[in-house]
């Protein structure tokens, strides 16, 4: 795969420091208590985290907040020391790479060539290099046979890798992932895990139930409880501590 230093927008945002930085983050939805309390962190280059929690923990929101599809009421979330607001979301998603729970809500175009296209070539890329980069990943993701067919040919986890191939063509150097591994068989798991462990210097935040899997692919965890990042730990640890996992709502053999 294309290094990231071939990318002039990350050639260009060489920033000493975080690449993504949450602090005080509250986010509350309207007459609701707050989802989000208080939170704070931050991912460096090479950083692959897991975002972890029960079912309602305010995972998806929070990372929702981080790409600016929601405005917190507290705090600031910084990308490549850019505030995130509304007059800086177009510069901040050059850098971004974000994959939706669901990969029909990002997949648009009459064919899966095209779809995987369509990002490099609404930012310049040209159209000869941005095909040569789709096909590559398309051999990547074992999908070259389905170039031309529409997306709804595909199955599920077959849609949920042309997703991810979109984002990938894009060369993000900060890659948010929603429950990637949802419609995937063990062997594709095992895929997406081989290609997320070979791409280069990427910044990775993985909000996932796949416990297993994460423990492959990421080294540390936060794992969010009650609105709040209850834990922030080094995940091989954690995920060998059955009693606090139970405690948190994450019981590992279920």
């Amino acid at each position: 795969m294309k290094s990231l230093t071939s990318n002039p927008l990350f050639l260009e945002s060489q920033i000493p420091g975080n690449v993504l930085k949450v602090e005080g983050l509250t986010y509350a939805y309207p007459q609701q208590q707050a989802v989000l309390r208080d939170i704070s962190f931050s991912l460096n280059l090479g950083d692959r985290v897991a975002l972890m929690g029960a079912t309602g923990s305010g995972k998806s929101t929070l990372l929702e907040n981080i790409i600016g599809l929601k405005q917190p009421q507290k705090g600031q979330i910084w990308i490549r020391n850019i505030p995130v607001e509304p007059n800086t979301l177009t510069r901040i998603r050059q850098h971004i790479g974000f994959g939706f729970q669901d990969a029909n809500d990002q997949l648009f175009m009459p064919t899966v060539l095209e779809d995987i296209t369509f990002g490099p070539r609404n930012y310049g890329t040209p159209p000869a290099i941005a095909i040569d980069k789709a096909r590559q990943l398309l051999i990547d993701f074992g999908l070259e046979p389905y170039a031309n067919r529409s997306v709804h040919e595909l199955s599920g986890g077959q849609r949920r890798l042309v997703a991810l191939a979109a984002i990938l063509a894009l060369e993000p150097d900060i890659l948010i992932l929603d429950e990637p591994t949802t419609g995937l068989d063990p062997a594709w798991r095992r895929t997406l895990a081989h290609i997320l462990l070979q791409l280069p210097a990427q910044a990775m935040l993985i909000a996932s139930h796949d416990l297993h899997w994460l423990g492959r692919v990421t080294q540390r965890a936060l794992v969010m409880a009650g609105g709040y990042i209850s834990i922030n730990a080094e995940i091989q640890p954690l995920l060998q501590d059955w009693q606090t996992l139970e405690r948190v709502g994450l019981p590992i053999d279920w």
